[in-house]
């Protein structure tokens, strides 16, 4: 950094790629820092649910290490994310009803800032009121405040039973209404996913799984084995109640897995139209305003004569849409923007947010005064302070 900033030279930090909104694009040239090989275990202590890494490893990477001592690392974006680029983008993704985001789930962060300044945001403490919480200033800062080269880790335990299961409904207004009750309930789900059936044909095409093509949900519940059976059995009671068809419990561990594979390659299935090009959103709100900008959301696609589909994190508040358009017709492409748009403004408009996961990078950047205001001019401030010539991935977040 010191070179960088000597020769007046831009950095932008990458990892694998992953990311949905251009966040590891290096808009103005310069520096792109690979941190592939930067992918070690620092220090790994199982008797304090800790470990410190480099940025470089991926999500499988360090939890096939970690499950062999009964631990688990539980942020589950889909993709085989890096650390490094989960943290800088505050991750999330199907057990963060569970466990929450990356945000929750980091102690401390190794930061070198624009004028080569190398610092360590927390401790290894479980709590402290001691000073700012730094760490949660450059988690979710997509590398415009520091490059992250450390990153300690809370882990946890490997429940010894995990049950998955799945419903259906007429509606997905229906749905949204049934995991409110759920979470109402106390009932504690590991994972709370929405389908619709849209999504659901698809991925049939896709994967051939022959799941029912209705309004679904996924659901799964972990602990010791009586628990979870249960709360998946008081969970069955609550959605029969509310109607739900298709009840079915997973028979075994691999067509539990196969219940989720089919739920992560919902991307893929989309993508495997010929000469589509898919674009979307990840907006979040509360919980009890889900349903109406589900029912909002779907309007608008119906409206467009686009196609599209919804699916997401339903157990918090957040979802994605996933609109195909002809990239060489700009009626289409027009009309699927416009999608994302007014959805983006009506989640902000519910005291939610535009992005729930993927991070402002370029694509939300035109939400952020309707999202923050005032606060806006606060957070420019602090980019200044902590990057003055602006050589930390510029171009994010803010134009």
């Amino acid at each position: 950094m010191n070179i960088a900033r000597e020769a007046s030279v831009p950095v932008t930090p990458f990892g694998v790629g992953s990311g949905l909104e251009g966040q590891a694009i290096p808009l103005s040239g310069g520096i792109s820092i690979n941190f592939e090989r930067m992918n070690q275990i620092v220090k790994f202590s199982p008797e304090d649910l800790l470990v410190t890494v480099q940025p470089g490893i991926t999500r499988l990477q360090l939890n096939s290490i970690i499950n062999r001592h009964g631990l688990q690392f539980p942020v589950d974006p889909g993709a085989d994310a890096t650390i490094g680029g989960m943290a800088a983008n505050n991750a999330s993704g199907t057990t963060a009803v569970r466990y929450g985001v990356m945000r929750d789930q980091i102690m401390d962060l190794e930061v070198v800032l624009a004028d080569g300044t190398v610092l360590h945001t927390g401790t290894k403490a479980k709590k402290s009121s001691s000073g700012y919480h730094l760490t949660g200033l450059f988690t979710g800062s997509e590398g415009t405040l520091g490059i992250i080269t450390e990153v300690t880790l809370k882990l946890h335990g490997i429940p010894e039973h995990t049950i998955a299961a799945s419903c259906t409904f007429e509606t997905p207004y229906e749905c949204a209404e049934a995991a409110h009750t759920i979470l109402l309930s106390g009932i504690p789900v590991q994972r709370m996913e929405f389908v619709d059936a849209y999504s659901i044909a698809k991925v049939n095409v896709y994967g051939n799984y022959g799941l029912p093509e209705k309004h679904s949900l996924f659901f799964e519940f972990a602990g010791m084995k009586a628990a979870a059976e249960e709360e998946a059995a008081m969970a069955q009671e609550l959605l029969t109640d509310m109607d739900c068809e298709n009840w079915r419990v997973a028979a075994d561990s691999e067509e539990r897995a196969l219940i989720w594979k089919a739920r992560h390659e919902m991307a893929y299935a989309y993508r495997h139209q010929a000469g589509m090009t898919i674009t979307g959103g990840d907006v979040c709100v509360p919980i009890s305003k889900l349903p109406d900008l589900i029912d909002y959301a779907r309007e608008l696609i119906a409206k467009s004569g686009l196609e599209g589909g919804i699916l997401g994190h339903i157990g918090d508040g957040n979802f994605h849409t996933s609109i195909a358009y002809d990239a060489k017709d700009p009626a289409q492409q027009l009309a699927a923007e416009e999608i994302n748009e007014k959805l983006a403004y009506r989640a902000i408009k519910m005291e939610g947010t535009c992005t729930g996961e993927h991070g402002v990078g370029l694509g939300k950047m035109k939400y952020q005064d309707a999202e923050h205001g005032a606060a806006v001019a606060v957070m420019k401030n602090m980019k200044k302070m902590l990057d003055p010539d602006n050589l930390l991935n510029p171009g994010k977040i803010f134009a």
